[in-house]
């Protein structure tokens, strides 16, 4: 075995893993073989992908992608001790190109003088990386100089350029189960050198493992902090203890990341859907995670139209103007407006006509491409113009009874197209009645 650490990257030939007795409980029990990895049963459970990958000696190029604390960098490891190929590690915080071509250079070595297989080159948090530095990982990856295994808690789609996707297995992993954070719990309290020796009862772990939410490093870390504080000889862990040592549980909440666009989609959808308590949880979730108001404000400007429209069009004021009050007032106020909003809003009738409406147009548009407008249609500001016939034929609506003509307003090639379809909502229908009047049976209202 052969250990290389300096300020960019670390290399080690993994034949075991060496642990620091200092460390976290987190690091002190990770699993070091796969058969104790707990969770993630579909890749690797006896039947999961990259136990038969491993078992047959062919590890690609993959990217690991979950939530925090659900085994990425243990995954690696193990693949890595697994398959016996030598391992390196880099983070995506510190290390620039340079630090990248160095290690290439590196694996290149070590492959060439340790094994016929070639080395693993671990990346945590390969969705910092900029699109040079994920450049300068192509041509390693193509020539199989390493196998890159990265991990990322971003939707690689949107945080990995295209050329580096289409030369890895994107992998997913879960957020830690109930049962899998009640076996982290049992597997700290057995096998750490340190908690065996104390008398500990796990009396209660709702608590727990609610602060934990799915993470299992974030549980075993709550864990270590409740039995630590603790001077009785027996400990019983309850979730009065576990509350009052944990003061605030740090919401789970990116900005810029998946989990960001994850809650304002349940967001939108529990308003579309008329529940405003789905509604107000939401928009909780994320002004506890100092989401921008202005955000929250404009995606509710959108729905009001998207999703109410003309079923009651004072949705779209409403929403306006408190895009307008918000940017103005900022937090801690402006949660009163968004959750007034987000209220009406989702106690209005629904109606997605206007949008589907646009929709269909624009597909007709697409379809027929540039249509001429109808010569009645058109302007005719020139004595040519007016020569030719523009504007010739053309009714104007305020000289007719109920300021009404009935005339074509599409091309010829399209006539007598529906393209609205009003909505069947109070509003609505009586814009339907009103329709029926004009047209009669012209477009089938």
């Amino acid at each position: 075995m052969f250990y290389f650490q300096n300020s960019d990257f670390q290399i080690s030939k993994l034949s075991h893993f060496q642990i620091n007795m200092e460390a976290p409980l987190a690091e002190r029990i990770r699993p070091q073989k796969l058969s104790d990895y707990i969770s993630q049963l579909h890749l690797v459970g006896p039947n999961g992908s990259l136990t038969q990958q491993i078992e047959k000696g062919i590890i690609p190029s993959l990217i690991l992608w979950g939530p925090p604390g659900t085994g990425k960098t243990t995954l690696a490891q193990i693949i890595a001790q697994e398959s016996k190929r030598p391992f390196y590690e880099l983070s995506a915080i510190n290390s620039g190109v340079a630090a990248i071509r160095e290690v290439i250079d590196k694996a290149k070595q070590s492959g060439g003088l340790f094994t016929t297989k070639n080395p693993i080159l671990f990346i945590d948090e390969i969705h910092r990386f900029s699109k040079s530095q994920q450049d300068s990982l192509l041509a390693a990856v193509e020539k199989g100089w390493i196998t890159l295994i990265g991990a990322t808690t971003e939707n690689p789609s949107f945080e990995v350029i295209p050329a580096l996707l289409s030369r890895c297995q994107v992998y997913v992993l879960n957020a830690f189960s109930k049962s899998d954070l009640e076996s982290l719990l049992q597997r700290a309290i057995k096998e750490d050198q340190f908690l065996k020796l104390k008398n500990i009862v796990l009396q209660e772990t709702e608590a727990i493992l609610r602060l934990s939410g799915g993470d299992g490093r974030k549980l075993l870390n709550i864990f270590e902090l409740v039995v630590n504080a603790s001077s009785e000889e027996k400990i019983i862990i309850t979730n009065e203890k576990v509350l009052q040592l944990v003061q605030q549980n740090t919401v789970l909440y990116d900005k810029t990341g998946e989990q960001h666009y994850d809650i304002v989609s349940a967001f939108i959808k529990s308003i579309r859907g008329s529940d405003p308590n789905g509604a107000v949880y939401w928009l909780a979730r994320m002004i506890e995670g100092g989401e921008d108001v202005k955000f929250i404000a404009r995606r509710m400007l959108i729905l009001s139209s998207e999703d109410i429209g003309n079923a009651n069009p004072t949705a779209f004021i409403m929403a306006n103007n408190t895009f307008q009050a918000v940017s103005t007032i900022g937090y801690p106020e402006s949660r009163i407006l968004l959750s007034q909003c987000a209220i009406y809003l989702a106690t209005s009738p629904k109606s997605n006509a206007s949008y589907m409406a646009i929709n269909e147009a624009q597909q007709v548009v697409k379809q027929t491409g540039d249509l001429p407008v109808p010569i009645h249609l058109r302007n005719a500001p020139t004595k040519l113009m007016k020569e030719l016939g523009y504007g010739e034929d053309y009714k104007y609506s305020h000289d007719f009874a109920n300021n009404f003509a009935e005339q074509e307003f599409l091309p010829d090639e399209i006539s007598e197209t529906k393209l609205y379809n009003p909505g069947d909502n109070a509003r609505e229908n009586g814009t339907r009645e009103f329709l029926k009047n004009r047209w009669k049976d012209k477009y089938g209202y």
